[in-house]
């Protein structure tokens, strides 16, 4: 009896012993999957995980590397199959199937413990899906309107705050000659970041992204009060001519030469104009202007963000790098190289005045939306735009614009 109390004892012991080795097989090791390929992306994560590695010794981590186009069509699959411990991918309505589908991890924790719901307040609601943090957010970047100075300056314009002063600029530029809008609908997300902002300044964050979300009709009465508000600068020719023609490069031109004052685009249109001759003296930087008093300025940044997978092997040390990732030193190295902006931090480093302009808008904002493409599905983003474009062209068909959408919504979202 007593040999076989003796057997059962070590039979616990190993089985205990087997337990503790079985969950801590993984520790040390770290997994991480990303689509930052590009030469700046990928020098800004190898710089964080070595900087992640020299704090933390006894953890080693592997970073595999996928072209865009790759990762996006490889993420559910090594979700699934084979996941990382840690995986780049999207805020907003981009993560909400993998939610949806158990593949993403709640890392409410790593929020609490480390004060994020303060330190990234500007990017808190577009973490957030059922009262829940999916993933830690690293770098945004601003859209906005980028103008001509000097032309505004010689037709005694001041930079607009609210709709009709917008609309006064424009109509000064008209009579001088000068378009006041140029846009590239080519690649049809140019458009796309117009409605962003008029239907934001229209009916606010909330509705805009209710919108995306499939819970309000395309025909609603405030979606047509957006429309109708851009159906006045297209009425008034306020867009580039022939725009359905022209890349979002091949719009750089008309500003570049004088033609055109203003561009509604992210922040990535600074270099070309820079490195078309525009100086400092010409080229600046306004939020896109208030329509409806009283709403909050939400703005379009579109936002990349790390996540735990829900089959992820070793979640304590990924929480330890989401953690190290939040930090306001991290994010303001890492966006030093990416040329972008941080979302934890109390400055921006540098003298770039269009980082530090971004910077102060976006840090007076909790609203964040991530463009139209990103927060609404890929097939009703595709009609939206598709939408956007036509309306630009022909702008008699709204009517019928937002039936066909509304029939994409009701297939789209079942």
């Amino acid at each position: 009896m007593k040999n076989k109390n003796n057997l059962f004892k070590q039979s616990l012991a190993t089985l205990a012993l087997a337990t503790v080795f079985s969950s801590s097989a993984f520790a040390g090791k770290l997994v991480i999957n990303t689509d930052t390929s590009d030469p700046a992306p990928k020098k800004a994560f190898e710089d964080v995980i070595a900087g992640f590695e020299a704090e933390n010794p006894d953890v080693q981590v592997t970073l595999n590397l996928f072209d865009h186009e790759g990762y996006k069509t490889s993420i559910r699959n090594f979700l699934t199959a084979d996941a990382p411990d840690l995986a780049t991918w999207y805020a907003g309505n981009r993560m909400l199937p993998y939610v949806n589908a158990g593949l993403f991890e709640s890392v409410d924790d790593v929020w609490e413990n480390n004060g994020l719901n303060k330190s990234l307040a500007s990017a808190a609601a577009s973490m957030t899906i059922d009262d829940k943090k999916w993933g830690v957010p690293y770098t945004y970047y601003q859209w906005g309107v980028y103008y001509r100075k000097d032309l505004f300056a010689a037709n005694n314009i001041a930079v607009p705050t609210n709709w009709a002063e917008f609309k006064a600029a424009g109509a000064t530029l008209k009579a001088a000659g000068i378009t006041p809008i140029t846009i590239g609908t080519k690649y049809l997300w140019t458009a796309a970041g117009v409605f962003d902002y008029l239907n934001l300044r229209t009916n606010g964050y909330d509705f805009h992204m209710a919108l995306t979300k499939g819970e309000v009709s395309w025909t609603d009465e405030r979606v047509v009060k957006t429309m109708n508000n851009w159906k006045e600068l297209v009425d008034a020719g306020f867009f580039l001519d022939n725009h359905a023609a022209y890349s979002w490069q091949e719009a750089l031109a008309p500003m570049v030469q004088g033609k055109a004052a203003m561009y509604v685009m992210g922040n990535f249109a600074v270099a070309p104009l820079r490195d078309a001759g525009l100086t400092k003296d010409q080229l600046g930087f306004f939020q896109f202007p208030e329509i409806t008093p009283g709403i909050e300025m939400a703005e379009d940044a579109p936002t990349d963000t790390l996540h735990i997978p829900a089959n992820a092997k070793n979640k304590v040390d990924a929480k330890k790098f989401l953690a190290y990732l939040a930090r306001a030193d991290v994010q303001t190295q890492m966006n030093e190289t990416l040329g972008q902006l941080p979302i934890n931090s109390a400055s921006v480093a540098g003298d770039d005045e269009f980082l530090q302009a971004g910077f102060k808008m976006l840090s007076n904002t909790s609203q964040v939306a991530q463009f139209f493409d990103r927060d609404a599905p890929a097939e009703m983003a595709k009609a939206g735009m598709e939408g956007f474009q036509e309306f630009m062209v022909k702008p008699e068909r709204l009517a019928t614009i937002l039936k066909r959408l509304e029939k994409v919504r009701n297939r789209v979202y079942k």
